[in-house]
């Protein structure tokens, strides 16, 4: 390696090199040339500001170290930037480099992840021309996105920005990377309408102590040596403060004071690489400390050895380099086995100034040792955005979707491209842009607005308005059958009670009172007693009616045929055998209901077939068989009923109790039958419903048919109620 000024007259280099390490360079394609050159002497380099990914790459620049975090740390910045306020539909903009070339490709790789989609990625050439500028603000104005992500540095944006400013194009939110975010030429005025409301990730600057204290004793006279004094000189006062030196520029005055005249090179608040000179150069400085520190038979290379202090090897300090761990204005400054340092950002907005130029404020930070989700810390209150507004740009494909609703995405296009489609009953979503829509538990359903999964309404015939009306008809009738009953027992010894068989009479009544009060064991929620007791307790007690209505008719007819010549058959339906008729046909019935209760016994269920949004509580008849069985045995006694009493209509004198049993029985009938279409299809708690209207129907046809003539005759005609007038026999 050169290391002087002076020219070699060897044709090669012979004598080792002192170079140990070289800290630059600025640009990452300068830095990329030279780690390759000083790679084959094994010279470590420390850069303090190229960031381009392709340098973390230890098979190709093994000796590369950077003091400022690798674009893979900025790009995943961006990312969560981008995610951070839902930015899902942006632009790229990049230079014609490895830089760009490398960040657009880590970019992209961050974003495949998210639900972020890149609309267009142009290049912005090495060579610029205005066409090519052009054309991609022609592509940038034609896209919906509002964001615009740019991987360039400032010299690349200044031509293709002062373009953009003649097309007037604005509503842009810029989105910059550390290398133009913190820009002084984009600072005036005139660019604040165009860019202002930028935002970007600037590498954190430090404050170097002492350096203003430093800088204040700088003069030629102090560092008569120093080449860069000099020079510095010549560029601020053009003047020449070594006169012996060849130059055409007249000689200093001596009085010259930079802390008088030049107050932006005494400003130590923001030097935007100054800072990371300083701690590549505190990174070496560590280094060297720690390696001289070395104590023999502990050292890190062969056999335990140290480094020779009169004989240090470049490699031998990047083996330290690589260890080095300090900290700098509470700063860690580290290097992992990549060569990157710690990843900090700041997060810059640009916003107008006092004077109407555009200053950097810093609103944020990127802390790349947080855990994943935690990095970005950002005061939103202090953001202004693009178009000096207050409020969060919006740049998506896709208006966001509510809770409540699903993404459903278009054919063809991106993924960030979709319609939002209300979740279907019994699904909810609870989160914006929700994917799915997801189905609620088995007894809950969705809201209204299908963010929620409620509770299913549970229900069951209950005592509002159609309970009230089934009790109201319950409790009327079993008063008006106990009332029927009191007349009858009150007018007893009366024809009209005799000749009809009192005792059947009452047996009846009775029955018919128990059959108004079962229906009220259709009300209320069932349980399982009273799932049980519905049916049975039903079946049985219309059996025992239609039994006691057999009997009767029974004897109607055996009386009127006993007064033919050869039949004495009144014999063979005395008291007793009426009774045993009676118990026999309710014992059927009493047996099949004991065999269903074995079997397979009635039980409460919980329905939700009927209507997805409610809980039918009701009682499953637990064997439809024997459902329908004691229905069809209550249907077997009222046809047998049917065709006695009407084998028996004809039958002599004013009062025939067999035509209004057929009347009785055609009512029961038919009331029956058309329960049995209406139970089917009736959702839910109607079921119950109709089949207590059904009980009480029947129930006031058999009263009204077989009791209202006698007691319209027991209480408004009592001269009818004779011996003589019911047999037709009265005196005309």
């Amino acid at each position: 390696m050169l290391n002087g000024v002076s020219e070699e007259n060897s044709s090669m280099c012979t004598n080792a090199s002192s170079l140990l390490a070289v800290i630059g360079a600025f640009g990452s394609s300068q830095s990329i040339v030279l780690s390759r050159i000083l790679q084959t002497f094994r010279i470590p380099m420390i850069s303090y500001a190229s960031t381009c990914a392709c340098l973390s790459d230890r098979q190709k620049y093994p000796t590369f170290f950077r003091v400022v975090p690798s674009d893979d740390y900025q790009v995943k910045a961006f990312a969560q930037l981008l995610v951070h306020f839902n930015w899902t539909w942006v632009g790229l903009l990049r230079g014609d480099h490895n830089y760009g070339h490398f960040a657009a490709k880590g970019l992209l790789r961050e974003l495949q992840d998210t639900k972020v989609c890149v609309v267009y990625q142009e290049i912005i050439p090495l060579l610029y021309t205005r066409q090519a500028g052009l054309r991609i603000m022609k592509v940038m104005h034609s896209s919906t996105a509002k964001v615009v992500l740019v991987f360039a540095d400032e010299g690349e944006m200044a031509p293709f920005l002062r373009d953009y400013m003649t097309q007037n194009i604005t509503g842009i939110q810029w989105v910059a990377i550390n290398a133009w975010v913190k820009a002084s030429v984009f600072s005036g005025r005139e660019y604040y309408p165009y860019l202002g409301g930028t935002i970007g990730f600037s590498i954190r600057i430090g404050h170097i102590s002492r350096l203003g204290d430093f800088l204040q004793t700088v003069n030629p006279k102090r560092y008569p040596d120093n080449v860069l004094v000099r020079e510095l000189w010549e560029s601020l006062y053009g003047c020449n403060p070594f006169p012996s030196s060849v130059t055409q520029m007249p000689p200093c005055s001596g009085q010259e004071s930079l802390l008088e005249q030049h107050s932006a090179y005494m400003n130590t608040s923001s030097p935007r690489f100054s800072y990371n000179v300083y701690k590549a150069v505190y990174a070496i400085a560590h280094s060297l400390h720690n390696l001289l520190l070395c104590q023999p038979g502990r050292g890190p290379f062969q056999n335990n050895s140290c480094a020779q202090r009169n004989n240090i090897q470049p490699w031998q300090l990047q083996h330290y380099l690589q260890e080095v761990n300090f900290h700098i204005a509470g700063e860690e400054v580290a290097f992992d086995a990549k060569g990157n340092s710690v990843p900090y950002y700041d997060i810059i907005n640009w916003q107008r100034g006092t004077e109407g130029n555009i200053e950097f404020v810093n609103v944020g930070l990127f802390d790349g040792t947080k855990t994943i989700g935690e990095e970005l810390l950002i005061q939103k209150d202090r953001i202004m955005w693009a178009g000096h507004q207050s409020e969060v740009p919006v740049s998506v494909c896709s208006a966001t979707c509510l809770p409540g609703s699903r993404k459903a995405v278009r054919r063809g296009e991106p993924i960030c491209c979709f319609d939002c489609v209300p979740c279907d009953s019994g699904k909810i979503s609870n989160q914006t842009n929700s994917v799915d829509c997801t189905i609620c538990p088995e007894d809950f359903w969705s809201n209204n607005d299908r963010t929620a999964c409620i509770a299913k309404k549970v229900e069951y015939l209950t005592f509002d308005s159609l309970g009230i009306a089934l009790t109201v008809m319950s409790v009327v009738g079993a008063c008006f059958t106990l009332a029927v009953c009191g007349v009858f027992f009150c007018h007893r010894h009366t024809a009209i009670v005799r000749v009809n068989n009192s005792e059947l009479s009452f047996f009846i009544l009775f029955a018919l009172t128990l059959c108004f009060l079962c229906s009220l064991l259709f009300i209320g929620k069932p349980t399982y007693w009273s799932c049980m007791l519905r049916h049975t307790a039903f079946s049985i007690i219309f059996s025992l009616c239609i039994s006691c209505i057999l009997g009767k008719t029974l004897v109607v007819l055996a009386a009127f045929t006993a007064t033919r010549p050869g039949h004495n058959i009144m014999k063979w339906l005395g008291p007793k055998q009426q009774r045993t008729i009676i118990f026999s046909c309710t014992l059927v019935q009493v047996v099949i209901c004991a065999a269903w209760l074995i079997d397979a016994p009635p039980f409460p269920s919980r329905n939700a077939q009927y209507e997805h949004s409610k809980i039918i509580v009701e009682c499953s008849v637990g064997s439809s068989l024997a459902f329908w069985c004691v229905l069809g045995y209550i249907g077997l006694q009222a046809c047998l009923c049917f065709v006695l009493a009407f084998l028996a209509r004809n039958l002599p004198g004013n009062f025939n109790e067999a035509k209004f049993i057929t009347f009785s029985m055609l009512i029961f009938s038919a009331v029956w039958l058309a329960f049995i279409p209406a139970y089917i299809s009736s959702p839910g708690n109607y079921a119950d419903a109709v089949e207590s209207f059904a009980i009480l129907a029947s129930s006031f046809g058999l009263l009204f048919c077989l009791f209202a003539p006698k007691s319209y005759i027991i209480l408004l005609k009592p001269e009818k109620n004779t011996k003589q007038h019911l047999m037709g026999k009265e005196k005309k």
